[in-house]
């Protein structure tokens, strides 16, 4: 196959593509106990079901720079199973582990159609070729002498009533075969968007604008039905809310039988569960609930100057409605408020919520930690650093990280850390591990935001170094998750509210 330097032009010859490196945790994954759709590496989405691919065979590359991990490949899947259909190729950056997917289906026997394609709606099949391909791109400037050094960027052109999910990629400027892909019946797909920006070749071809995007379900969260096929998204002279031409699946399953059961969301997290790392001049520990209500915490209601003791259970506290600001929980008013502050680290543990995530083709494992006071900031302006006295404090401090787990394969996909008013995800090849596949947490001082490393992380312009300071480091503080949790919230039967 073939790669392209699209900012020098020369010949192929001269700019092979680095060989990627591949993944794999730290340890192999265990067998999970058993169950009923989990991990078993299909999944039904209702009239079809997916495949997760992750063996890939280069296509095509472009790179802008000298730098050849600078630059992006295309990939085509290998390894499809009999009777599934290519939905697109892959794409990723170069300086990072190929690790990405690309689902391929075909359609559940039971809702085979014994017609085929005749325009009526009742009588469509889930999966079809297209009708013809459309060319998006090409660096091809038309000279025979580079012909065969560029890439070409088909879009399947699906019957009406169908959607394509994907590009084609090829090194050659002829179409590809009909048979190569599958659209999908509209019906089946949901909105997707572009994600993550790969290549920008506006500015190397102002005259061939070319962008290529990562893309994701528009509709995720809890209810979200929006499954992530792990294709691309590329176009020339695209705008920021414009529709785009493809789509990603839709989980029209009523039950999700991908979701882990109850002894396997144990399993999953006595084997991944983090240990999470407070910073070695930690003064404001964390608890656990039922801790800080023995110790004095108090319910306040507006009003009223003395607050009503929490029994443990908290039982007593105020439920439903919303937050209207009659209630509000402080710290002891006596000699307890100090011991109150500091947490008590031995009590401590992780309290764990469970969804589906992207369609309940993932599992997301949010785990929440409380500590009874969030310390004062501080802010950093160059190399000075002004340590506030107040400002930043305040009483009960809920932080979390989430695990995404696969749930073709129980692998641990990602973590979501989560830093004050925003987070970020990190993918499973760049996190930290302790003890097999459990991966670090670095807790900040005082504020107890979430890191994958440890450093001096700014909130506000890193450029300019002002901000406020959140340092995290490793220290003999700490909490293992895998040990240390309380399952809070889950559903047991798998299904999607209203089903």
């Amino acid at each position: 196959m073939l790669w392209c330097n699209c900012f020098h032009w020369n010949r192929i010859t001269d700019f092979s593509p680095p060989e990627p490196d591949n993944f794999s945790l730290p340890e192999p994954i265990p067998k999970w106990p058993e169950g009923q759709g989990f991990s078993s590496g299909i999944i039904s989405l209702g009239e079809i079901e997916v495949f997760k691919i992750t063996r890939f065979e280069f296509v095509w590359g472009c790179n802008l720079t000298q730098d050849k991990r600078k630059g992006v490949a295309f990939y085509k899947p290998l390894g499809v199973p009999d009777g599934f259909c290519t939905l697109g190729h892959y794409c990723q950056l170069n300086d990072q582990p190929l690790r990405g997917f690309l689902l391929v289906a075909r359609e559940v026997p039971s809702c085979l159609q014994e017609t085929t394609y005749n325009g009526s709606p009742d009588k469509l099949p889930a999966l079809i070729q297209p009708l013809d391909y459309m060319l998006v791109w090409s660096p091809d400037d038309g000279s025979k002498e580079m012909l065969s050094g560029f890439g070409y960027f088909w879009l399947p052109q699906p019957p009406k009533g169908y959607k394509a999910l994907g590009y084609l990629v090829t090194a050659k400027p002829e179409k590809p075969e009909l048979d190569e892909v599958r659209c999908i019946r509209d019906d089946l797909t949901d909105k997707c968007e572009p994600y993550r920006l790969l290549l920008n070749a506006n500015s190397k071809f102002p005259n061939l604008p070319f962008g290529v995007w990562s893309t994701r379900p528009f509709h995720r969260g809890i209810l979200g039905k929006g499954v992530s096929v792990g294709t691309f998204f590329c176009n020339i002279f695209w705008n920021m809310g414009e529709e785009l031409p493809i789509a990603c699946l839709k989980n029209l399953n009523p039950v999700l039988h991908a979701m882990p059961n109850l002894d396997q969301i144990h399993a999953l997290i006595k084997h991944y569960g983090p240990t999470i790392f407070f910073h070695p001049e930690e003064v404001y520990l964390p608890s656990s609930v039922s801790w800080f209500f023995d110790n004095g915490a108090l319910l306040y209601r507006r009003g009223m100057s003395t607050g009503e003791v929490i029994d443990a259970r908290g039982s007593n506290l105020p439920v439903a409605g919303t937050n209207d600001g009659e209630f509000w929980i402080d710290l002891p008013s006596d000699d307890w408020r100090d011991f109150v502050k500091h947490g008590d680290l031995k009590s401590a543990k992780l309290y764990v919520h469970v969804k589906p995530a992207l369609g309940g083709t993932f599992t997301d494992i949010a785990m929440w930690v409380f500590c009874p006071f969030n310390g004062p900031a501080t802010l950093k302006v160059g190399i000075m650093n002004f340590s506030f006295s107040k400002i930043g404090e305040h009483v009960g401090d809920w932080e979390h990280f989430t695990l995404r787990v696969c749930n073709f394969t129980g692998e641990l996909w990602s973590i979501y850390f989560s830093q004050h008013s925003g987070g970020e995800w990190i993918h499973a090849y760049d996190l930290e591990y302790i003890n097999g596949n459990r991966a670090i947490v670095y807790s900040s001082k005082n504020g107890h935001a979430s890191f994958p490393h440890p450093g001096i992380y700014i909130q506000g312009s890193s450029k300019l170094g002002i901000g406020l300071r959140n340092d995290a480091a490793r220290s003999n503080l700490y909490i293992d998750s895998s040990i240390n949790y309380e399952l809070v919230a889950g559903r047991v039967s798998w299904r999607w509210r209203g089903c």
